[in-house]
């Protein structure tokens, strides 16, 4: 297993800085390598101020390195692309399953709104936005704006940018104390200078402003709205989906098992003991307890694998109330593609409804695993004593003979 040391974050800077020098696209002046590194060296010195071991300095730098790789493939999104790139790389490194988590959730937290679970995420966030505590904080504006303008072709002014760049640090604010005790006042320096430039080119509003003022409102909006759940949620799901599903089929396989060999026993005991009954009277009973015990074993063991289904149909009324399983085949099999797609985009609308859909779907399958589970485990019982009570039998039966 690879440790997290600095060989490996020298090699995590070596492939970003050639992915970034190679892939990234046209018109990207401020997500570059220098963006990167200068990332990286904030992360040294606020993680350092946090009291981060060296082996957490370390993998917070790795995560630095990583956190804008994904402009490389897309403009939109890129901090899901920066996972998917980091992921590969650590992977083939053969880096702990733990780490590569750390990394997932500490790239993801820096979308913005920013939301930090932890104290390395936490860094990771406030070092990738060192910048608005800079002095130089005009030169990285100018470089954004640029590049915006370029890349996504949205043309502001100086002082159009000025205004959301304060927006925008309104809402902003740091995770750690080194950013809330130091790095605050510095942003706070940078908006009373952002403040001034604003006010002074203030004289004559127009079309530009008034469109612009909307511009504000709807990224206040945004900002202000609340973040959905966290992917740690979506791998909870995703994972315990996985388990159920093995449990289900090693469930199966043993259902498979117990009828296929007591279906042997059952024609071999038919074809070969009950012709002999006439020659060995005293084997009759214990053949019969034999027969009964594969029978209800095979019996017990098809119950547990025997599929049950609804209706296959809802209605709109349930879909309102939020009262059907959307997930399960047994609950849409009979409805139209329209009326299903409907639903399902319904669904979607609501985070809420799709969490508590998976929900149900989860505790669905587990309730059918018990089922399964505890009749395998009495189909088991009554094989297991019926082969016991055969062989006393047949004992009892040959000692009175």
């Amino acid at each position: 297993m690879t440790k997290i040391d600095k060989s490996l974050l020298q090699e995590s800077e070596q492939f970003v800085t050639k992915l970034l020098s190679k892939e990234i696209p046209e018109g990207l002046v401020y997500h570059t390598e220098d963006h990167s590194r200068y990332v990286v060296a904030a992360i040294k010195e606020i993680g350092k101020e946090e009291g981060l071991s060296e082996e957490e300095l370390t993998l917070t730098m790795i995560c630095g390195w990583f956190h804008d790789a994904g402009y490389s493939r897309s403009l939109d999104d890129h901090e899901a692309e920066s996972v998917k790139i980091a992921v590969e790389f650590l992977e083939n490194k053969g880096v702990a399953d733990s780490y590569i988590k750390q990394v997932e959730d500490s790239i993801m937290a820096t979308t913005i709104p920013q939301a930090p679970k932890d104290k390395i995420s936490a860094v990771l966030c406030d070092a990738d936005m060192y910048h608005v505590s800079s002095p130089d904080y005009g030169e990285y504006a100018n470089l954004l704006r640029e590049e915006h303008k370029i890349s996504k072709n949205i043309n502001r002014t100086k002082r159009e940018f000025d205004i959301l760049s304060y927006v925008f640090f309104t809402n902003h604010h740091f995770h750690t104390n080194y950013g809330k005790e130091v790095l605050q006042k510095k942003k706070e320096m940078t908006m009373e200078n952002l403040q001034e430039k604003i006010e002074k080119k203030a004289d004559k509003p127009d079309k530009k402003v008034k469109k612009l003022n909307k511009e504000i409102e709807k990224l206040n909006g945004k900002l202000e709205q609340k973040k959905g759940y966290s992917r740690g949620v979506e791998s909870m799901f995703r994972l315990t989906a996985r388990n159920q599903i093995n449990l289900s089929a090693i469930a199966d396989n043993k259902s498979n098992i117990l009828i296929t060999v007591n279906t042997l026993i059952l024609s071999i005991t038919l074809t070969v003991l009950v012709s002999r009954f006439a020659e060995y009277p005293n084997i009759i009973i214990p053949s019969l307890v034999f027969i009964a015990t594969s029978l209800i074993t095979i019996i017990l063991a098809i119950l547990s694998t025997r599929p049950q289904i609804s209706s296959g149909r809802f209605s709109e009324d349930d879909i309102k109330k939020k009262s059907v399983n959307l997930l399960f085949f047994g609950n849409f099999y009979n409805m139209d593609l329209k009326e299903y797609d409907w639903a399902l985009r319904e669904m979607m609308k609501e985070d809420d409804y799709l969490y508590s859909t998976m929900i149900k779907d989860q505790y669905a399958l587990g309730k059918v695993l018990a089922k399964k589970y505890k009749l395998i485990r009495l189909s088991f019982n009554f094989f297991m004593f019926g082969l016991i009570i055969t062989v006393i039998t047949f004992v009892l039966s040959f000692l009175n003979f």
